[in-house]
């Protein structure tokens, strides 16, 4: 089966080039499931109930996020209303939402899903390896496929996380740093690895922000506003081709496409 992951979606650019290029990736590839990390899909941070029905109607089955979940508050019932709709599964007890899922792709495979957060740099959650260790157990009770969002700032962190799970699931993959890495590749274990699958959203930016508050930013290190920056997009992810029966994955093509 092909599994198709997009990189952070951000704001309307992200979601427009989205909209344009999904049903040809989909078709090009011979998609039979489409994941998107969508975090920060409303204006440049946070997800709200009338963007997350357009990132549905794209034919993205499982959402994901990570830290900016949280940033829209009316996002809250609808964590704990769809499935699908995943934060990281290393929250703790009690939060919204929840942190995995199990899907069927188009043929009726079933394909579980993971999110979870890394800890470098970012807020103390519960640990994303001893969470991880036990969240793969159940899902492997009812998918052979799982396939791991790791939202974390470290490379090394990250990079780790790969290793940790190598030949327990079907594919770790690194999400928000919004800069997509050269390491694409298949682990010993049979677990195809990314380190950051990249961004969708505007492509002249400094990571889907205007590029002018930032500069303006680092100067003068006065306080802004972001603003989700304007014009050509990009869009960032990764097919990962894998054995529905034993859960390895095959190969694992990163994708970066702009706007034409």
């Amino acid at each position: 089966m092909k599994i198709l992951f997009i990189g952070d979606v951000v704001g309307r650019p992200g979601r427009q080039i989205a909209a344009r290029l999904l049903p040809r990736l989909i078709t090009r590839f011979n998609v039979d499931l489409c994941v998107a990390n969508c975090e920060n899909a409303a204006a440049g941070f946070g997800l709200t109930p009338k963007v997350y029905e357009q990132l549905k109607a794209m034919e993205i089955a499982v959402i994901t996020s990570g830290n900016h979940i949280w940033n829209k508050r009316e996002i809250y019932p609808l964590l704990d209303e769809h499935d699908a709709l995943l934060r990281p599964a290393n929250y703790p007890e009690g939060v919204p939402g929840h942190g995995s899922c199990v899907v069927s792709t188009y043929a009726g495979e079933r394909v579980a899903v993971l999110n979870l957060m890394g800890r470098v740099f970012l807020h103390a959650l519960d640990c994303p390896f001893r969470c991880a260790e036990a969240e793969v157990a159940k899902l492997r009770e009812e998918a052979d496929v799982v396939v791991v969002d790791f939202h974390a700032e470290a490379t090394s962190e990250k990079i780790a996380m790969g290793w940790f799970l190598d030949g327990r699931v079907s594919a770790v993959l690194g999400t928000h740093t919004h800069v997509q890495t050269a390491d694409a590749a298949i682990l010993p274990g049979g677990t195809a690895y990314m380190t950051d699958l990249g961004m969708t959203g505007p492509r002249n930016s400094v990571i889907g922000v205007n590029k002018d508050i930032i500069i303006e930013k680092y100067l003068y290190q006065i306080p802004k506003r972001f603003d989700t920056a304007k014009g050509p997009s990009i869009l960032s992810g990764a097919v990962v081709d894998i054995d529905g029966k034993s859960g390895r994955a095959n190969s694992i093509l990163p994708i970066r496409m702009e706007d034409e």
